[in-house]
């Protein structure tokens, strides 16, 4: 990871709401992802309900990815 790209993921955390509530998002999915990972069995709408979460994990981590890719184009 280079220390360009984490000094503008400090910045946006610092400055950039939308970056904010996609990191609060990401950090959220993935406790919820934990509840369930944590269990020795999971029902069929439970594994169904970890796919999503993965998804949703997934998504906020790349939405914010390319917020860090926009802000490191404009400086």
């Amino acid at each position: 990871m280079s220390s360009l790209a984490e000094a503008t993921r400090e910045q946006l955390m610092a400055t950039n709401e939308q970056y904010q509530n996609l990191h609060k998002e990401h950090i959220r999915y993935a406790a919820e992802l934990e509840k369930l990972t944590s269990k020795a069995y999971l029902s069929e709408e439970e594994k169904v309900e970890e796919i999503r979460l993965k998804k949703l994990k997934l998504w906020a981590k790349d939405q914010m990815e390319i917020l860090v890719h926009q802000q490191a184009q404009v400086h």
